[in-house]
């Protein structure tokens, strides 16, 4: 027994020895191995070395490959999932409220609804006509302004537009319109305001999913949100491009602006960092507005932009917004050679797009040259009347009449926020000369106004004032046109100094030539260029 255990400890620690003498050799014949590959690798010129380095890396990433593979496909796939889950729970909501409401509904999206501009007259007059064309329809607001009720807002309406809606409208109270102020992003603005937006019509889908939405306050990134994820028809009215290639020549001409500030066009790194940039937003800005079903801009200069920009001719058209024209047209229009005094005014938001401060350089230079004797000797004010949207608006406001004080203006230059309609007329009738500077206007509402009350216009040589209203009127001048501070100093001059008559002649031609943009004009484009969406209503 004992010689067998012996026998047999001897026969394994033979089998041992020789299971690591065999590992052993192996290890050396590796290392051996990995020592001849270093050699000959360093014994390889460059050129051999790079190409041995790359058969490596590719060996390596072919290994990855399927891996990687199969990690994109079960991403793309819980992706899918996700979305089609999304829509699901989207539609049953729509689903669950036509069932409870019993008629399909049209949503605007106008987070600044209770605003006192063009844009937002433009939003209930479409209002207005569509409750008026279709008695079976609901309509809905997303708004903003949390600080009013609906009444309040519909009341606003009235008071500012002389616009009173047929029937009640519901209004969807947004909590987060602070996604879209452009203070919360000082730099990168357009594309900072274009993703908080996408979270704000988010937000909107969420509290109500409509059957037809309507963007129309240009906010371009919600309308695919609503079309593949709300399943929606959707349309929009464009007021002004995001985005235009007016933009993109100032700063690749490197002039200052008040969206190219000095410190870029001054650089030229930034200013080619700038234009990058601005292409690339540009691309996206036209693949978000193309998913739109109908696309109505609100003039020539407009349409221009949105056609290369969104690229879809076939559901594009003009739909010039509804100006108040009748009610401008008892203002009586008589000489006015024997006034005292002359009031200039100025109808638009405070923005820093209007160019107020250009207004009141420009006003500040025409009186030092009455001073000089070089014109007239009557009295001139100039009236600035507007609406504040948010806090930001009214620090503008502060820093124009700090201007006006500065430039010894303060008893001459009047500020009108937020008046009432039957106020704005009172400062129509009363004035000589209405007054607009912005440049690249896309429309020019209160340009239409000011004609329709029979003042003799001076605008911007630019835009929509330029191509579609500041236009000869069967061959009579309809009013001026000028580009900068000494070209309104020359044309506010040229007004007052020519004789009574022939300012007569221009202020009538001026009304006539209005009559296209009336409100009745805008309800007949507005509902044939909206009968195709809304065909696609269940009722």
């Amino acid at each position: 027994m004992e010689y067998r255990d012996t026998l047999f400890k001897g026969t394994v620690s033979e089998a041992s020895k020789s299971q690591w003498q065999h590992t052993k050799m192996k290890s050396e014949e590796e290392s051996w191995s990995g020592c001849c590959r270093v050699v000959s690798v360093a014994n390889m010129s460059g050129h051999d070395q790079l190409v041995y380095c790359l058969c490596e890396l590719t060996r390596l990433l072919w290994k990855l490959l399927l891996p990687l593979l199969f990690l994109c496909l079960l991403l793309v796939a819980i992706l899918v999932l996700l979305v089609l889950g999304i829509r699901f729970w989207l539609q049953s909501n729509r689903n669950a409220r036509r069932m409870r409401d019993g008629r399909p509904t049209v949503a605007f999206f106008h987070p600044y609804c209770n605003a006192g501009g063009g844009g937002e007259r433009v939003l209930w007059c479409a209002i207005r006509a569509l409750q008026n064309r279709y008695l079976d329809v609901n309509f809905v607001v997303y708004t903003g302004d949390l600080g009013v009720t609906g009444q309040q807002i519909l009341e606003g309406a009235q008071r500012r537009f002389n616009i009173m809606l047929p029937r009640p409208v519901h209004f969807v109270f947004l909590q987060h319109r602070l996604l879209v102020e452009p203070s919360l992003f000082p730099h990168f603005t357009l594309l900072g305001q274009s993703i908080g937006s996408i979270f704000l019509g988010w937000e909107a889908l969420t509290e109500f999913v409509p059957d037809i939405y309507i963007d129309s306050m240009g906010y371009a990134f919600t309308l695919p949100l609503f079309r593949y994820l709300g399943s929606c028809s959707v349309g929009s009215y464009v007021h002004y491009p995001t985005i235009s290639t007016d933009m993109l020549s100032v700063v690749r001409e490197r002039n200052p602006r008040f969206n190219n500030p000095d410190y870029v066009s001054n650089s030229l790194f930034l200013s080619a960092f700038k234009v990058v940039y601005y292409c690339l937003f540009a691309l996206l800005y036209g693949m978000a507005g193309s998913c739109s079903d109908l696309i109505m801009v609100n003039s020539s200069w407009t349409l221009d932009h949105i056609l290369s920009l969104w690229r879809s001719p076939n559901r594009t058209c003009v739909v010039y917004p509804p100006c108040d024209v009748s009610a401008f047209l008892d203002i009586p229009l008589e000489e006015d050679g024997d006034r005292k005094c002359h009031s200039i005014v100025s109808v638009g938001q405070f923005r820093s797009e209007k160019d107020h401060r250009l207004q009141i350089r420009a006003f500040k230079k025409v009186l030092d040259r009455r001073r000089e004797g070089v014109v007239g000797t009557e009295a001139l004010k100039l009236v600035l009347i507007g609406g504040c949207r948010n806090q930001e608006d009214e620090d503008r406001v502060l820093m124009l009449r700090g201007l006006s004080q500065e430039l010894g203006l303060a008893d001459q230059v009047e500020f009108k926020l937020n008046i009432p309609f039957e106020e704005l007329k009172r400062e129509m009738a009363d004035a000589t000369i209405g007054l607009h500077t912005m440049w690249n206007e896309h429309f020019g509402i209160g340009v239409v106004e000011c004609m329709a009350a029979g003042k003799v216009i001076l605008a911007h040589k630019s835009g929509g004032p330029k191509l579609d209203i500041v236009i000869p009127f069967e061959g009579g001048q309809t009013g001026f046109l000028a580009e900068d501070e000494d070209g309104y100093v020359e044309a506010i001059e040229s007004i007052l100094t020519m004789p009574p008559a022939s300012r007569l002649r221009i202020r009538q031609n001026a009304r006539q030539s209005v009559a296209r943009f009336s409100d009745q004009e805008f309800d007949a484009c507005f509902l044939a260029a909206m009968e195709p969406l809304m065909g696609t209503l269940e009722r």
